[in-house]
């Protein structure tokens, strides 16, 4: 498989990398003058990337950037052993807490945003069936990549995300 990184466009570095060290526990690893900063710590780096609100998102598009709270295909879920814990620390350290901790015959979830408008959740698999990561050799379902879940769950597939039933 092939490695990859997530890239994380916020409008002020500082606050970014406070964020994502306190909530999270990552660490600056290299910084690309005032354009950027990795953290590591994780099982793929993040890169934030300084991008000014207002500014073009592409050159194809008339989309501008915004980091008001805004939806996206595309999330990060971080996979955690305490998820009141997770959700507190986060809490108080900028994120919002969108859904409540929801109950699932998997483990559960909570859905959060955080200060850059971001959605991402946080999700505590229960029972020994769910210790693998999904890097593991066990096949996932196309429904369940996004949150690694594997198909096989006793009682079936967990439900989808709150966010993609908006």
């Amino acid at each position: 498989m092939t490695d990859f990184l997530v890239n994380i466009d916020v409008d002020d570095v500082p606050k970014a990398v406070a964020f994502y060290g306190s909530a999270f526990g990552l660490k600056v690893g290299r910084r690309f003058e005032s354009s950027g900063v990795e953290l590591l710590g994780g099982p793929a780096p993040i890169y934030l990337l300084v991008k000014v609100s207002g500014t073009a998102a592409a050159s194809t598009t008339r989309q501008v950037r915004n980091y008001a709270r805004h939806w996206t295909p595309v999330h990060l879920d971080f996979v955690v052993k305490d998820i009141e814990a997770a959700v507190k620390k986060a809490v108080s350290v900028g994120a919002t807490l969108e859904v409540s901790i929801t109950a699932h015959k998997w483990g559960r979830m909570a859905l959060m945003a955080n200060p850059f408008g971001n959605g991402y959740c946080f999700v505590e698999f229960l029972g020994a069936a769910m210790t693998k990561s999904p890097s593991s050799s066990r096949q996932l379902s196309p429904k369940n990549r996004c949150s690694g879940t594997p198909a096989s769950v006793a009682g079936g597939n967990p439900p989808r995300h709150a966010r993609w039933r908006r």
